[in-house]
């Protein structure tokens, strides 16, 4: 019964995850539409439109198609009348893999954490079949299979990020207690794994918040310039919200670019251009407010700002050799080494797909490209944090911090709960 009850309870959170992140746009989308259009508007397309946006904002790229009546009344270019936009709002994405994270964690301290993992991401795959398959437009289009397998994707790693933490570090009594038997009897390599992907953490959140904390800072600096072009944009109040709500939506996309910036590869608004700290190359770059933060020139010793991510790294190694310090594990040099490039590796991998999901199109011409390219960021911010956590972890120990440390072995019950004695 007990089983039965976490595979109920982490498809619930599924559907909450889900029903969540579609109210977020349908409440705001059913204002716009009633404020605009009356309530004698066309509300069959309301739907449909709250999916697509649903849908995009897991990654699924919209092809858009203006029709001749559009771009009669508008003016708008006819070769710009069909384009992608690839560029995802990440803010929803973040979301369902933090929901889901928690849900999976929640299901390995209940003692079924494949279970929950699998209940959870099959309910969460079937409301995105029914939002995929509903959600037609005429002049928006979503592949079907990426509308199904890319939310359902986010859910899943999320659900087996969470769980699987949990699992390794309490136990779970099953497969993850044989692997981790296994890698202990490794000796000296057996923290290995775990301290890498630890190690990895840290890095990851060290550079979000550094990039976080330099957009504020661009904020701040240049406020004005985002104030004039919400000024040229001309809308009323409720065309005001809805561009306010969209830049929130797209803050995590911006913190990526802001690290591929810190990063030193940089990031393009347009096909030709080049935002980075070596230097920037700009042309005409649309009146969207956000762009207003984009700096006009730059100089080669902005390149200091590198050490930011090596800092991060740093940073992560610090907290993974104070984590070994305090478990008294005496490790070589060999893999402390290992573990340094592990770290480097992880958050390669990290910011590489960070790159691919805020990366692509944004328009239509030459805003067919867009945002950090995927291989060099993750080979310069991967590089980057490697240095900082190799200063950190291959650094001679100070022996008689060490000696003054309690020794606290890692020991397992016979139900496989892993403890420690203090």
């Amino acid at each position: 019964m007990q089983r039965l009850l976490v595979a109920l309870l982490a498809a619930f959170d599924a559907a909450i995850a889900a029903a969540v992140g579609l109210v977020v746009l349908l409440a705001p989308l059913t204002l716009l539409w009633t404020l605009s259009f009356g309530v004698t508007a066309d509300w069959g397309a309301l739907w449909p439109l709250t999916g697509s946006l649903w849908q995009f904002g897991h990654g699924v790229p919209l092809s858009i198609d203006v029709s001749t009546e559009v771009l009669r009344t508008t003016g708008i270019a006819p070769d710009a009348a069909a384009f992608t936009l690839s560029v995802t709002p990440l803010a929803f994405l973040v979301f369902t893999l933090l929901f889901a994270a928690r849900s999976g964690a929640r299901a390995a301290r209940a003692g079924a954490w494949l279970l929950g993992t699998l209940s959870g991401s099959l309910a969460f795959a079937a409301i995105a079949t029914g939002v995929a398959l509903t959600s037609h437009l005429a002049a928006v289009e979503t592949p079907v299979a990426e509308g199904i397998l890319l939310p359902t994707a986010v859910y899943l790693v999320g659900a087996a990020c969470g769980a699987v933490r949990i699992a390794w570090e309490d136990g779970d009594g099953g497969v993850l207690d044989r692997i981790h038997d296994v890698v202990d009897s490794w000796g000296d390599w057996g923290p290995v794994p775990s301290a890498a992907v630890r190690g990895a953490a840290f890095a990851v959140v060290g550079v979000t918040a550094v990039s976080a904390v330099a957009v504020a800072v661009l904020v701040a600096a240049r406020g004005g310039e985002m104030v004039a072009l919400f000024q040229a944009a001309r809308v009323d109040a409720l065309g005001a919200g809805v561009i306010t709500l969209g830049h929130l939506a797209y803050l995590p996309t911006i913190i990526v670019w802001a690290a591929s910036w810190l990063a030193g590869p940089g990031f393009a608004v347009g096909v030709g251009t080049a935002v980075s700290p070596a230097g920037t190359q700009l042309g005409v770059v649309p009146g969207i407010p956000v762009l207003g933060l984009l700096p006009e020139s730059t100089s080669i010793w902005m390149l200091i700002v590198i050490i930011l991510p090596i800092g991060a790294g740093a940073f992560a190694g610090w907290a993974v050799r104070s984590r070994l310090v305090w478990e008294g594990t005496p490790l070589g040099m060999a893999p402390r080494a290992v573990i340094a490039a592990g770290i480097g590796v992880l958050t390669a991998a990290v910011a590489g797909v960070a790159a691919l999901l805020a990366g692509g199109s944004m328009g239509p011409g030459r805003l067919a490209e867009a945002g950090p390219a995927a291989l060099p960021f993750a080979l310069a911010l991967g590089g980057e944090v490697l240095i900082g956590a190799a200063i950190l972890l291959l650094s001679p120990r100070n022996p008689g911090r060490a000696r003054g440390r309690a020794h606290r072995p890692v020991g397992r019950r016979d139900d496989g709960i892993r403890f420690r004695l203090e």
